[in-house]
């Protein structure tokens, strides 16, 4: 098995994502295998961190202790370019629609991707 690509999971300042030799399905969670035909191996690549938003939800109330610094805060679920929906942080006034792209910000102790209105 090769050694996985660096990823914000990991603390690195980077999205990755998995494209499926056998069918092309692009998926945005580490698998070993394909979700939609099961093939072994999909192939890990280096997102551009450009997207469209596609819902956005302020939160006003905070979660847990470590998250009420940062209240109000967005969470997003973005388009992005290579063809996966992701869930992130973004900029307050981000609304659907909108050209992003990422960046990471520290919250609640690890980095994050946060997206930026693009333009």
């Amino acid at each position: 098995m090769s050694e996985r690509l660096a990823d914000w999971t990991k603390g690195e300042e980077a999205i990755t994502y998995q494209t499926c030799a056998s069918c092309g399905h692009v998926q945005y969670f580490h698998r070993a295998f394909c979700a939609a035909c099961g093939a072994a191996g999909p192939r890990e690549a280096r997102a551009s961190g450009k997207g469209t938003v596609y819902a956005t939800s302020l939160v006003c109330r905070a979660a847990t202790p470590e998250t009420r610094a940062h209240v109000p805060y967005n969470i997003l679920l973005v388009d992005c370019a290579e063809g996966f929906r992701m869930m992130a942080h973004g900029e307050n006034d981000l609304a659907i629609g909108d050209s992003v792209a990422a960046s990471f910000k520290p919250f609640a102790g690890k980095l994050v991707p946060f997206f930026t209105k693009e333009g």
